[in-house]
């Protein structure tokens, strides 16, 4: 189902720009904590404010984002793997999480508007990895597909073409782990700051169905530096 077809849909950009002047006026939280919305045109958790503690790290991370952008992406430090039975997120495929950052499974009430927020294209979040803890503004999301013979590249597509924020988007064939993936690179837009910003996602076809894998951000600079978790994840994934 595609935003366009949902009634009553409240813009997930309006959702985006509250919580992060939350965040950015100083709505406490404690590291790995937090609920609400986030970035971009898609649903997610509100994150604290203030001078993040992580910002040491967040500088750390910074220094690799131009290879990260030209193709030849730095990786995060592991610090755990996601998706196996008993982690936070139980999916048809694993992969390391980036050290600090704290997934979540996303299960939300089938009327609740963030429900119908949680879809987009032929997908639906499953769990979101918080970045907070590393002193970034940012998620990565998980979402996934029912079984069908869809390629990877054709969730993508719909996909962005769901986000009535999106614009510009370049799309790629590889790999994701061993696993044949699609990839795209795409802008989006910033309700908080009114500008564009990068966002990508890859996606591979399992057994159980599609499974796609986001990274927003609250501005290009935050999407930058989370790079190398994105990197990490796609890298390291295996099916389940």
């Amino acid at each position: 189902m595609t935003r366009g077809k949902r009634r009553g849909r409240v813009p997930a950009a309006a959702l985006a720009a509250a919580a992060a002047a939350m965040t950015l006026a100083g709505c406490s939280s404690s590291a790995g904590t937090g609920s609400g919305t986030e970035d971009r045109g898609s649903a997610g958790p509100a994150v604290s404010s203030s001078a993040p503690a992580g910002a040491p790290a967040k500088a750390a991370e910074k220094a690799g984002t131009d290879t990260a952008e030209a193709g030849e992406a730095k990786v995060a430090a592991k610090g755990g793997r996601l998706g196996g039975a008993g982690s936070a997120c139980e999916l048809p495929v694993t992969f390391d999480l980036a050290a600090r950052w704290k997934p979540k499974a996303i299960e939300l009430e089938p009327d609740s508007i963030l429900a119908d927020l949680a879809e987009q294209g032929t997908v639906k979040m499953v769990c979101e990895i918080d970045a907070k803890p590393t002193g970034n503004i940012g998620f990565l999301r998980v979402w996934r597909g029912e079984a069908s013979d869809e390629d990877p590249q054709a969730v993508l597509k719909a996909f962005v073409a769901d986000d009535p924020q999106a614009g510009k988007a370049a799309y790629s064939q590889g790999k994701a782990g061993a696993l044949a993936a699609a990839e795209v690179a795409y802008t989006g837009h910033s309700a908080l700051l009114d500008e564009p910003k990068k966002e990508r996602a890859f996606a591979v076809s399992t057994p159980e169905g599609p499974v796609l894998v986001h990274l927003g951000g609250m501005d290009t600079e935050e999407h930058t530096a989370m790079l190398p978790a994105y990197e990490l994840a796609r890298k390291s994934l295996k099916l389940g």
